[in-house]
Parts: C-alpha cells; structure tokens; sequence
C-alpha cells in the first residue's frame, strides 16, 4: 500500500476555537489530506471513478470547516474529517492535518496544528 492522494492548503472560514471571541468572529483554517489507496485499477482505467475523486476530499473538509457550530478544539475537527474520508471506498488510511494560522496565541508562532490519522490495516 504505496498509492497515496495529497490534497495540501485546502482553506476555509469557520467558527472553531474554545475562545468566544474566536466562536463569534471566525477565522482561517487550512487543511492538509494524505490518503493511502491502491490506485492501479484508476491507473489502468484512466477513470476517476476508479480512484478517491480530490474534489470529493476538499468537499469534506471545507464542509467540516465551515460547519453552523463550530468545536472548541482542532482535535475535534482533524478527528471529524478523518473519520469521514476514512468512510470512503477504497481508502486504506487517511490521515489530516488542521492548521491554525490565527490561533490567539500572545507569542510569535510559525504553526499551530493537529494531526488526525486514521487506517484500517
């Protein structure tokens, strides 16, 4: 299980955050997707329904990310898109990356992020 799928920088505005103020104003968030498959069968079909349609990965995410009620915790988002693209035929393991590039953090920072992975072998 060498095939993998990465969907890098997927960006979208949601309302995650255990501040209020971060609940109420929102902000950016950016999502990272590896996927382990076996894409022989797309790549000797040359079809994408062979194969973990990216589009479908971005779809999820930035659903999950612009959610009605955010999460307090970026844990909580990583787990739930894990867990969905996980769902998806053909997946061997998912695993995500949330960043946080606006964290209220009052020191100077590169990144904040969490890593969610999933496998089902």
């Amino acid at each position: 299980m060498a095939d993998r799928i990465e969907l890098i920088g997927v960006e979208a505005f949601g309302h995650h955050g255990v501040f209020s103020d971060e609940k109420n104003t929102g902000q950016k968030f950016i999502v990272d997707m590896v996927v382990w498959t076996d894409f022989r069968a797309a790549a000797d079909s040359d079809s994408v329904e062979d194969t973990i349609n990216y589009v479908q990965l971005a779809d999820i995410a930035v659903n999950a990310v612009e959610v009605q009620e955010g999460h307090d915790l970026i844990e909580t988002l990583a787990s739930k898109i894990a867990d969905q693209i996980a769902e998806l035929g053909g997946v061997y393991a998912v695993e995500v990356t949330v960043h946080k590039p606006q964290a209220p953090i009052a020191h100077p920072f590169g990144d904040v992020r969490v890593v969610a992975r999933r496998s089902k072998r």
